[in-house]
Formats: structure tokens, C-alpha cells, sequence
């Protein structure tokens, strides 16, 4: 069992650098680890705190059913899927981050239901991922506000997509974990480092890769 005034301002200073790397501007972002499995609790960023500023109060513990045990505020809106992440994939830490890029590729490849990253060295910063060669698959699913489907379809895509590391809310942001907070940092920096690559790329060449061994070219559904 991991306490909340132990984690808390571990996680306060991750989300002070993801803001620092213009990856969690204002309020925007959320950032969770669990304190305990069997029944799952977790500490979360409470909603509405600039995350330039978030500091270990701004942390609460929360149970499986979303249900405040302790901390003073308002669990993030997303707290539902950062339990499902947590449970479905058995992270021990969850990052939500909404930087420029990660939103930019998720607009454009959003139709295609995904992105696909692959030939970059980078990609042997994943877990369990020890070639360039590797070809890793970012679900894309559609962004809402009824965060009791949000919650449903991450669900799903991550049944469907065992071995993903993350996931991309259209037009909304990043999705990324790990089995401790060090791994869920790390894979952070490297998908943004490659999807800021990938943006880049795909400003100056109109495509992206969405499809094995395909190219989607065009930057809107009517586009495509």
C-alpha cells in the first residue's frame, strides 16, 4: 500500500515538467498513480489546477467507483478512465497531457481510427519494445464530453490494441502509462517526441501512416 502524501508530490513535480515541456498548458492534463490494487484506489489531479502550479494538495485518493477517500477538491472529469487504464492494463501510473502535437495528429489521423509509429530509434523507449523496427499502433477514438462512453471506448480500444502503450482522444490529447510513474514519465517523452515528429512530417508531406503498410494523405475526413 502506497500512501497519498507519499506519491502526491511525485506526481505534483511530473506534472510541473510536463508543463514546463508545453505538454500540459493552464488546466489542461491529468495524472494519476495507484495507491492500492486490490480494491483500486488511486491518487489523482484534482479538477480546474494550472499545472504550472500543481503542488501535492492538489492530489486526492480515489476509489474504484470514483468516490473521494481523501484529499480536499474534485477528481479530474477523467478520473473513470484513468481507473480503466489502470485496471485494464494494470498501470501503476497514468499521464494525460494535451500538447500541440498530440492534438494536431490526432485531428488529422482521427478518421483512421489510429497512427501508426514505426523505423525510429525512439520507439526502444517503450517498455518491452528493443528494435527501431518495432511498429507501434496509437488507437485514435473520438472525443466527448459523456465521459461515461469516453469511458466504454477505452475500454474497448485497449481489448482490442493489448500491446498499445497509449492512446489519443481526437482533437483532445494523450493517453500514456506505466507499471510505475518512472516508465509512465518516460513513455510521455518518447511518444510526444514521435508524434511531434510525425506532426512535423506530416505539415510539410500532407500524410501520415494510419493503416499497415498504408498511407493516409490529406489532413480532413473529406480529404481522405
Amino acid at each position: 500500500m502506497t500512501l497519498l502524501s507519499e506519491v502526491a508530490p511525485l506526481l505534483a513535480a511530473v506534472g510541473r515538467s510536463l508543463h514546463a515541456r508545453g505538454w500540459a498548458f493552464a488546466t489542461s492534463g491529468n495524472f494519476s498513480a495507484v495507491l492500492r490494487r486490490d480494491p483500486l484506489v488511486i491518487a489523482i489531479s484534482r479538477s480546474g489546477v494550472d499545472k504550472g502550479r500543481i503542488s501535492a494538495s492538489d492530489f486526492l485518493e480515489v476509489d474504484d467507483k470514483g468516490v473521494v477517500a481523501g484529499g480536499d477538491g474534485k477528481p479530474s472529469a477523467e478520473t473513470g478512465v484513468h481507473l480503466a487504464v489502470a485496471g485494464e492494463r494494470g498501470a501503476g501510473a497514468v499521464l494525460h497531457t494535451h500538447s500541440i502535437w498530440n492534438t494536431l495528429v490526432s485531428e488529422a489521423a482521427g478518421a483512421e481510427g489510429g497512427l501508426a509509429l514505426e523505423g525510429y530509434e525512439m520507439l526502444k523507449g517503450l517498455a518491452g519494445v528493443a528494435t527501431h523496427e518495432h511498429r507501434e499502433w496509437v488507437p485514435i477514438i473520438e472525443n466527448t464530453q459523456d465521459y461515461e462512453e469516453m469511458i466504454r471506448d477505452v475500454k474497448a480500444v485497449l481489448g482490442l490494441n493489448p500491446q498499445a502503450h497509449a492512446l489519443l482522444l481526437r482533437g483532445h490529447g494523450l493517453y500514456t502509462w506505466g507499471r510505475d510513474l518512472e516508465e509512465a514519465q518516460r513513455h510521455v517523452e518518447v511518444l510526444e517526441f514521435l508524434l511531434e515528429v510525425e506532426g512535423r512530417l506530416y505539415a510539410s508531406s500532407g500524410k501520415l501512416k494510419t493503416k499497415p503498410g498504408g498511407v493516409a494523405e490529406g489532413g480532413r475526413d473529406g480529404d481522405r
